[in-house]
């Protein structure tokens, strides 16, 4: 029994991915989660976490209905505009929805890498740690000094590096990407997503390509601190979801069964308050 911790959903039509072009014409159709179902289901994966693709609450209630209607989804990641002056409000009224479980800012699209420590967010994500909301941090390297403060600052919050932090695998760049994780296994709470490495190590990688790279997050947060995720479909990009679970399984193949199944359910069970598996 695995859970994906990180996968999408869209509708074109709904016209809200500025991202999502037919530059990326792999992707760029609309995926339900009755798609991700017939590709995750294969693998014994039981449930997800509907993540955001989109910086609006449009989408964040589109996501919502997916997960009322598909009992799989676990819960979602939305967004909220959290510099808006009722970001508060809009947070504790999203939050009344059980299935919303994290909120995530775009922070690698934005131009200031410091973006998210200006004080005009604090009670924005004050009132997501007084709601048990998880933050999702889509961060690249350059970001990570950041979030090391942003950890600082407010303990209660709980905070999640997806895709291990986007180190650019395909220039090879070790640093400072692999310090900036150490420090904030070392220093902090925050947990880290194994996922998105196939896609960061550019297309079509070489086998075992991603190796160093997950098994240095798996050194620094330990088998108690990741949680696995597909980032489906932009795994596509690079590869398939089999091919990505077969090298989660050979990159977790030395630890122990209780740590296995902690990277790939327990923990994001944990992480997410996700309803235990006799629930599920």
């Amino acid at each position: 029994m695995s859970i994906d911790a990180h996968f999408h959903c869209w509708q074109l039509a709904r016209g809200d991915y500025g991202w999502l072009t037919h530059a990326l014409a792999p992707i760029c159709r609309d995926v339900a989660v009755d798609d991700w179902q017939a590709q995750s289901a294969p693998h014994g994966v039981t449930g997800g976490v509907l993540v955001q693709a989109a910086p609006t609450e449009a989408e964040t209630a589109f996501l919502l209905a997916q997960a009322d209607a598909h009992p799989a989804v676990l819960g979602v990641v939305g967004w909220v505009d959290l510099a808006a002056a009722d970001a508060p409000a809009r947070i504790e009224r999203l939050a009344r929805q059980p299935r919303l479980k994290g909120l995530r800012p775009m922070l690698q699209d934005l131009p200031d890498a410091e973006w998210i420590l200006q004080p005009a967010l604090a009670p924005a994500l004050r009132a997501m740690a007084d709601c048990h909301l998880v933050l999702d941090a889509l961060v690249k390297p350059v970001h990570l000094p950041h979030l090391l403060t942003l950890a600082g600052r407010h303990p209660a919050l709980r905070i999640v590096i997806d895709h291990a932090g986007k180190p650019d695998m395909a220039a090879a760049l070790w640093q400072p990407w692999a310090d900036g994780m150490a420090r904030l296994a070392s220093q902090t709470n925050v947990f880290c997503k194994l996922s998105g490495l196939l896609t960061e190590a550019g297309p079509a990688p070489a086998p075992g390509a991603v190796r160093p790279w997950a098994a240095h997050v798996l050194a620094c947060f330990g088998a108690d601190r990741l949680v696995w995720g597909s980032d489906w479909p932009v795994l596509e990009l690079a590869g398939s979801y089999g091919q990505w679970f077969a090298e989660t399984r050979h990159l977790l193949a030395g630890l122990g069964p209780q740590a296995r199944d902690a990277v790939m359910e327990g923990n994001a069970r944990r992480l997410y308050r996700l309803p235990p598996a006799s629930d599920t």
